[in-house]
């Protein structure tokens, strides 16, 4: 079996990372996220989102640090939770979700 070419998704597709989107539902209709993986955020302030260490913070839209734009591969066979710090749509669920990469086989 040989492992197959990572590919690289931008969050939220053309229209990059925005306000008031379903990032869900936009997580769903892109997966499977397979390891090796790269997901790139693009957005203009005063947008941000953050790479959260874990469920907790997820759940209870708790950020610390800097939110910038980025990018991240995904090489590890673990959850990444990502959130926009807006309290709003973050509680809302509507900026944010998790990403599972599972190893990808031919």
């Amino acid at each position: 079996m040989a492992m197959t070419e990572a590919r690289t998704i931008v969050g939220g597709g053309s229209e990059n990372w925005r306000f008031g989107y379903n990032y869900t539902d936009w997580a769903l209709k892109n997966s499977p996220f397979y390891i090796n993986n790269k997901l790139v955020f693009k957005f203009d302030a005063p947008h941000d989102v953050y790479l959260l260490p874990n469920l907790y913070s997820y759940i209870k839209c708790d950020f610390q640090g800097a939110g910038e734009g980025f990018e991240i591969v995904l090489n590890q066979w673990r959850l990444y939770y990502f959130a926009s710090s807006n309290d709003k749509d973050c509680s809302d669920g509507l900026m944010k979700f998790f990403a599972m990469p599972l190893p990808r086989w031919q």
